[in-house]
């Protein structure tokens, strides 16, 4: 039987937890963690900051897009 995967955090004090099968593995920086560390804001993800400003691009051009735009109204 193979060893257990262990949780990747690098801190001053690594973790020893096992990793998470489904949800362990960081969608940014591909890294395993355990449900403690899974989150990108608790393993201090490299890659969080241009996730974060691609999800603001996204959302800047989502809602230019949806603007509203007065027509001109005909006078009569």
């Amino acid at each position: 039987m193979a060893a257990k995967k262990r949780c990747q955090l690098q801190a001053e004090t690594p973790c020893n937890s096992a990793v998470l099968r489904i949800v362990g593995q960081c969608p940014h920086c591909r890294a395993e963690f355990c449900g403690a560390h899974r989150l990108p804001e608790h393993h201090s993800c490299n890659n969080l900051e241009d996730c974060r400003q691609q999800a603001f691009d996204r959302n800047k051009a989502k809602l230019e897009s949806e603007r509203t735009v007065a027509s001109k109204m005909a006078t009569a």
